[in-house]
């Protein structure tokens, strides 16, 4: 059996007192003390989260937008420089083999970020994909890099106080989904403004010897702000309240983009140099899926009773006629009910629909809500 990995991190992890679990290899912070503390603190405030074990891949070189145009679904030659993409690598059959932020650093150079659980996966399929004849390199930098998320309404002006002077604004004006180059307490960082929580945020991609320094800085500086460190725990209760998918759950090899209500990454107008539609790996499956009738649909569900719906769990008419399965599921400590994502039969699919869930031979009610459960209005 092979060791779980550790991250950079992992000293600092249990100096807090984490408890810690295998996560796709590795070992991971699942909470430091409450789950709901730590996600309140992220809704109020901020929390501070390690992420080192997302794998991190530069795609390099002449060709590397073309390259990546191939090899993904979405349009990266149209994606500008300091900007990033959510996108997917699909397989032959339209499949998802992973979800992943692309993001152009330079005009040559991009950054390919995978889910841990995936980034042998999609460094075979982008090696198989990238032709030499696209001039395009690519190299795993996931040992190399560590990556730090700050999530939260405080987590600007946490991260501004530590940000070299000359470079604030440009942190300060980033867009969602855009990244700088900065200094952030005297070490060198991509600032990337994406996220995963639901909540305004940032995430800094630094070298792995300069973590564990810069993680108590930031758990110092952040500390009059409300910041405190959290864990995957918080993480997944978070992103589900966001509606955002998880691979492995809302996404995966039996998936497409479509499935999961994610059609629009789907990049069909993508052409070549004359100008013709661009062959891309999943494009006719996925062009085929695009216009057909789905054989099923994700929806939220709101929880009518105190019992939460769990991956898995069948998701039921009221004359008990099963009707889809729950992706993903819990408490939701923000709305103060359960919440699920599900994939349900498109008859029942309808905003308002009443439903039930199995949880363990007892039906619990449900109803179909429109996603996301939350979304912030700071």
């Amino acid at each position: 059996m092979n060791e779980s990995r550790h991250s950079p991190l992992h000293d600092e992890h249990v100096a807090l007192g984490a408890v810690l679990t295998d996560f796709a290899g590795w070992q991971m912070p699942l909470r430091y003390g409450s789950d709901v503390a730590e996600h309140t603190a992220v809704r109020t405030a901020a929390g501070l989260f390690d992420l080192s074990h997302m794998g991190e891949l530069e795609v390099s070189g002449p060709g590397a937008a073309r390259g990546l145009d191939r090899a993904l679904v979405g349009n990266l030659t149209a994606l500008e420089p300091g900007r990033a993409r959510y996108t997917m690598i699909c397989a032959p059959d339209g499949g998802v083999l992973d979800d992943l932020v692309v993001y152009r650093l330079e005009p040559e150079r991009f950054v390919v970020v995978a889910n841990a659980s995936n980034v042998e996966v999609v460094r075979a399929a982008l090696t198989e994909r990238l032709e030499p004849a696209d001039g395009a390199t690519l190299t795993d930098r996931s040992e190399q890099t560590a990556l730090i998320a700050v999530q939260g309404p405080t987590a600007e002006s946490i991260l501004l106080g530590l940000v070299e002077p000359d470079r604030v604004e440009a942190v300060r004006a980033l867009r969602y989904y855009a990244a700088v180059p900065a200094q952030v307490d005297g070490v060198e960082a991509l600032v990337a403004r994406t996220g995963y929580t639901g909540e305004d945020g940032f995430e800094l991609f630094v070298d792995s010897a300069a973590a564990p320094g810069l993680w108590r800085t930031l758990l110092a500086a952040g500390a009059p702000h409300g910041l405190v460190p959290a864990g995957l725990s918080a993480r997944d209760s978070l992103r589900l309240e966001a509606g955002m998918p998880l691979y492995g759950n809302e996404l995966d090899r039996t998936t497409t983009p479509h499935d999961a209500g994610l059609g629009r990454v789907v990049r069909l107008d993508k052409v070549d140099d004359e100008g013709s539609p661009l062959p891309f790996v999943g494009r006719a499956p996925l062009e085929a899926r695009a216009h057909a009738v789905p054989a099923r649909t994700l929806v939220g569900l709101e929880g009518l009773s105190r019992r939460a719906a769990r991956h898995g769990y069948d998701v039921v008419t009221p004359t008990g006629a099963v009707v889809g399965t729950v992706t993903s599921g819990a408490p939701s400590p923000t709305l103060g009910h359960p919440i699920a994502m599900a994939y349900v039969t498109p008859e029942v699919s309808a905003v308002g629909t009443d439903l039930a869930v199995d949880v363990r031979g007892r039906q619990e009610p449900v109803r179909v809500i429109a996603l996301p459960f939350y979304r912030r209005t700071r």
